[in-house]
């Protein structure tokens, strides 16, 4: 197969210049917050569960979590680094390993992300409301329940404290964090349960979201419109980042990457068995990696083909993202744990104890030393 270039640090002097998820506590130096999207790697797995869906138009992830799990209302700012259960793996010149853990309540988390400034995490579920963390209180506030069933994504406007919600309740709901009492207004157009949005990171008032029926739309959020319908996109959408040119969109057990100025199809990406769970872009968005259960693939989306691919020993696979400040390293999200894959050295991971259940969605935060 065909090496994807290193497109970050090239050498363990300069990896060493960086440290991840540490001194979140002790707001340490500035903190960079990243998407769940970035470029170069794939990975293996662990554990496998079997777990039952609650609709037939939606994967089993969005099933209830399990009553044993704690549910405390601590908050975050003065849960400590855990030491009886110390989860640390140093790798090629940088540290990643657990800072901290908080249970805000028992409904499972489905989403979350950050803002662009990094001051604000949001995250959502089963609660029906999202959870605002502020990152230098390490605090956090709940908005109204304006939702009347689950949340299924969430997404910031860049540069901005808006933010957008979809539900199986059939909306999308437009947030601002600064003022969560209540959402601003609510998008109304979708036949099915909404699956994903995304901001464009460019023009800033376009949004996309898709639901179970395999429509997609693009709303103009200034005038509360929807400006184009289309079928492509059922279980995500993300913008290509920084120019936004591109939509990769998850449907089935192919990728498309759509033209966002002609709204036509650029590529379409086949080669998963199963159902594409997750898909993210490299910063640069030249690669997309994208997840089904037994496989992950890194894309080249300039020549429309499979570069690497990594498959399933067992861990059922559901969630992905490049490493922001180490490209060459895709995390992967399984039962219990996230793996590391380097795919330019080898068809092995380095498994990282994590949740006690299935890892959906999640971001990495690190620290410039």
């Amino acid at each position: 197969m065909n090496q994807m270039p290193i497109q970050t640090v090239q050498t363990e002097e300069h990896q060493n210049q960086y440290s991840l998820l540490q001194q979140l506590q002790t707001g340490r130096k500035k903190k960079k917050l990243s998407n769940s999207t970035t470029a170069d790697q794939k990975l293996d797995f662990i554990k496998a569960e079997e777990h039952k869906p609650i609709d037939d138009t939606v994967d089993s992830f969005l099933s209830h979590d399990d009553d044993s799990v704690d549910n405390t209302n601590t908050p975050f700012k003065i849960l400590k680094r855990r030491s009886n259960r110390p989860n640390k793996t140093e790798h090629k010149g940088f540290t990643f390993g657990e800072v901290s853990c908080l249970h805000s309540f028992k409904s499972k988390v489905l989403s979350c992300h950050f803002s662009s400034d990094g001051k604000f995490l949001a995250s959502a579920g089963h609660e029906k409301k999202v959870l605002i963390w502020n990152m230098e209180t390490l605090d956090f506030v709940k908005t109204s329940e304006d939702h009347s069933l689950l949340i299924t994504d969430v997404r910031f406007r860049p540069c901005s404290t808006i933010f957008a919600t979809s539900s199986f309740d059939k909306t999308v709901q437009i947030w601002d964090s600064a003022k969560p009492s209540k959402s601003l207004f609510k998008l109304v157009g979708h036949a099915e349960q909404v699956l994903s949005l995304d901001f464009h990171p460019g023009k800033v008032d376009l949004l996309c979201s898709c639901d179970s029926n395999n429509e997609m739309r693009l709303w103009n959020i200034n005038q509360r419109a929807c400006i184009h319908v289309s079928k492509a996109a059922t279980k995500q959408v993300r913008f290509q980042p920084r120019l936004g040119m591109l939509l990769a969109t998850a449907s089935g057990n192919v990728v498309n990457v759509i033209d966002v100025e002609t709204n036509k199809p650029q590529s379409c990406l086949k080669g998963h068995n199963k159902e594409v769970l997750s898909i993210c872009w490299d910063p640069c968005g030249k690669y997309i990696a994208s997840i089904s259960e037994d496989s992950a693939r890194v894309w080249s989306v300039s020549g429309g083909e499979c570069l690497h691919e990594l498959r399933s020993t067992g861990n059922k696979f559901q969630s992905c993202t490049f490493h922001p400040a180490y490209s060459q390293f895709l995390v992967i999200g399984g039962y219990q744990c996230l793996e590391l894959w380097n795919p330019n050295e080898s068809n092995k991971t380095l498994a990282i104890d994590a949740h006690r259940g299935l890892i959906l969605h999640w971001q990495i935060v690190y620290t410039l030393k």
